[in-house]
């Protein structure tokens, strides 16, 4: 799994001019699945979203996990984070897996993440044509690949 955290002020996401999700200040992910991922790559991935201190304290330090700050997560699934481009310049997901893998994993890191955070994440609509608002606060972006473990 690869994932990219964004720290936001806000997020939203719309799907035929409806908004599905949305946030205030808290973290934006953006997550892509392939077909050798586990369940074991859902509870490392997410503990590290809500173990991530990169929220600031006090001093202005970035010292805080998005619980300690009291933010939210907005999941949004995108598995063009698998794209190759070692080859020409159209690039291939073939890496990334297919909706009858990636759909049920996509659900149990909901889950994981509403475990983790103790309350309920907003989320896109998988598959689905998906106008990605926000305001990234800092900026601070973090990618991570599970498999990596970086």
């Amino acid at each position: 799994m690869r994932i990219v955290v964004q720290r936001v002020s806000e997020a939203s996401v719309t799907v035929a001019g409806k908004i599905t999700g949305e946030i205030g200040k808290g973290l934006m992910v953006l997550l892509g699945i392939e077909d050798a991922d586990t369940d074991e790559d859902i509870r490392w991935l997410s503990g590290k979203i809500t173990g991530l201190r990169i929220f600031d304290d006090e001093n202005g330090v970035m010292n805080l996990g998005i619980k300690e700050a009291g933010g939210d997560i907005l999941l949004v699934s995108q598995f063009t984070l698998h794209a190759s481009t070692k080859k020409g310049n159209r690039p291939s997901y073939i890496k990334a897996a297919k909706p009858d893998i990636s759909i049920p994993m996509y659900e149990k890191m909901i889950a994981q993440l509403e475990m983790d955070l103790g309350k309920k994440i907003a989320t896109g609509i998988f598959g689905a044509d998906m106008k990605v608002r926000l305001l990234n606060d800092g900026p601070v972006t973090i990618c991570i690949d599970s498999k990596n473990k970086e």
